[in-house]
């Protein structure tokens, strides 16, 4: 009798559990869809990954939201920035819910059925099992949303649930469910695995890929160039104030015709003099035309906007030595050990905005000028510039607003043993002022080089990977710190931010995978992006390229 109630009690046990298995398996894709899991390996760079044994640990400091805010953002950004907060607030309507209950109640059914058909007293109910499992699959081989679903599929989901719970209540042998259930399981974990490793790779493709309007507007206007050559002609005129050192510079590397035109719009519009700016655009041989059609027709007061294809360019001081890739500021994100609470192995992530190996060819590139001012394209301007022009940098070469929430220190592991100073903080691009006397005089480019030879023996996944120890150590100790309010970052990828913090700030910098032109950009700051983007433009128009 003992044993029977063991038994028994087994029994009610498993009844209990397995439900719960089930509950499980249905919530694990749902789980990693949405990001909730606190469990993904941490940090990448651009689209280089870095292992979890890099040992990257930094402070990190409170973000100014709400409590749940944090925890939801935490969340998201451990997983793919804010890919989850954006998934949750674009979620789409199931269609196949009635479908998928089907499934579920098809795999329970199939699970109980050997068990059940082992008990001779229910050979009746045995059979309507087998009946409603033949009727639950030949809806499935005609059904993939509830739309397709026949109209006694309601009935057929009700019967099948009484059966579940008749066949539950029976004392039968648990190997087969187990069994069964345990093969569940492991197909529902493997094809979660696969869903998030997919659905994060397409976020980041998506995030570093042209959209289809933007490509095609490129593709327009560079064909409009060449079906009106005399356009080539019209910009010759002022070549004396693009060599002049008394001006005002400004340097823009980019490949998008539509954020490099916003940067420089912005820069002008909020100039108290607009005469002495001079912003030279370099791009490659493929978006040449594209800039140069584009900027011939759209005016920016007095303002002059000078469009170099830099793949046409020569370095005669680079020799042949000359390991300069066509490159543009590059985007590291990382994720980062809390150093204030490094028990809790809580996981910070940052965005660095770094100089890409094609800013260490300025120097060549402008040899007459003096000073330039280097803007990233994902930048809107709020505020008169022209004050940095006279600022004091104490002799040293790239003013830059540090990143003091991760410090070199931080990253030797990375950077390696070469680090000067361990307490130095980080930097960041997006506004920056280069002195390029100064430039010279510590003969940076040849720091550079020396430096790209040695990251690239270290255990370096890419070049483009490289940029960041290069970028990182050649300018440690020519940094002039800028104040804070000058650049307001993170507004691509932080929901957080407020309207006081963003009117405040001299630039806005949306850093992230979020960035304004793209669909999935953070809705609260595409205005101000969208404030400086141009209106009424038929070719925009012609690719729907929303304005």
């Amino acid at each position: 009798m003992k044993s029977g109630v063991v038994v028994k009690r087994r029994w009610k046990w498993f009844a209990t559990v397995v439900p719960g298995l089930v509950l499980f398996s249905l919530l694990v894709p749902l789980m990693f869809l949405l990001g909730l899991h606190n469990h993904f390996p941490s940090g990448y760079l651009s689209d280089d990954i870095f292992s979890s044994n890099d040992g990257l640990e930094t402070t990190v400091t409170s973000v100014d939201h709400s409590v749940s805010d944090i925890k939801i953002q935490i969340s998201c950004e451990l997983e793919y920035g804010s890919y989850c907060l954006w998934s949750v607030k674009h979620k789409a309507e199931l269609k196949d819910y009635l479908v998928k209950k089907l499934k579920d109640q098809l795999f329970l059914a199939r699970a109980y059925f050997p068990s059940v058909a082992k008990i001779k007293s229910e050979e009746k109910f045995s059979r309507e099992v087998k009946l409603n499992i033949q009727d639950h699959e030949k809806i499935l081989s005609e059904a993939i949303v509830d739309a397709d679903l026949p109209k006694f599929g309601q009935e057929n989901i009700k019967k099948m649930e009484e059966m579940i719970t008749k066949a539950k209540s029976f004392n039968v042998e648990c190997t087969n469910v187990c069994k069964k259930l345990a093969q569940i399981l492991d197909l529902t974990e493997d094809e979660a695995q696969f869903h998030t490793r997919q659905s994060s790779f397409l976020y980041h493709l998506g995030a570093q890929t042209m959209p289809k309007s933007l490509h095609c507007l490129s593709l327009r206007l560079t064909m409009e160039y060449f079906r009106n050559p005399s356009s080539s002609n019209t910009d010759i005129q002022h070549a004396e104030k693009r060599e002049n050192p008394v001006i005002q510079h400004y340097v823009i590397f980019s490949k998008n015709v539509l954020a490099s035109s916003v940067t420089i719009n912005s820069t002008v519009m909020n100039a108290r003099v607009s005469k002495n700016l001079v912003f030279h655009l370099l791009t490659d041989e493929q978006n040449y035309y594209t800039m140069k059609l584009w900027f011939l027709q759209h005016s920016y007061k007095d303002a002059i906007v000078d469009i170099l294809n830099i793949e046409s360019l020569s370095f005669e001081n680079l020799g042949n030595s000359n390991p300069l890739h066509i490159s543009f500021s590059e985007e590291f994100r990382i994720s980062i050990l809390d150093s204030d609470q490094p028990s809790s192995g809580q996981i910070r992530t940052e965005y660095i905005s770094i100089f890409g190996h094609s800013h260490f060819l300025l120097p060549d590139i402008f040899k007459n000028l003096k000073k330039v001012i280097v803007l990233d394209d994902d930048i809107v301007v709020q505020k008169d510039l022209s004050s940095l022009w006279s600022l004091d940098m104490k002799g040293k070469v790239n003013g830059a607003v540090q990143l003091c929430k991760i410090r070199l220190g931080n990253l030797k592991h990375y950077l390696g043993s070469q680090i000067i100073n361990s307490d130095s903080c980080a930097w960041t691009s997006g506004l920056n002022i280069v002195d390029l006397e100064k430039w010279r005089e510590h003969d940076i480019t040849a720091t550079y080089q020396i430096l790209h030879k040695k990251v690239l023996n270290m255990n370096v996944s890419s070049w483009r990977a490289a940029s960041l120890p290069i970028s990182l150590l050649v300018f440690e100790d020519h940094i002039y710190p800028l104040s804070d309010t000058w650049v307001l970052s993170g507004l691509g990828k932080d929901y957080g931010i407020g309207k006081k913090s963003i009117s405040k700030a001299g630039v806005l910098h949306y850093n992230g995978n979020m960035k304004p032109w793209l669909e999935f950009g953070i809705p609260k700051y595409k205005s101000y992006w969208m404030n400086f983007l141009a209106q009424r433009d038929q070719y925009m128009d012609d690719c729907n390229v929303i304005s």
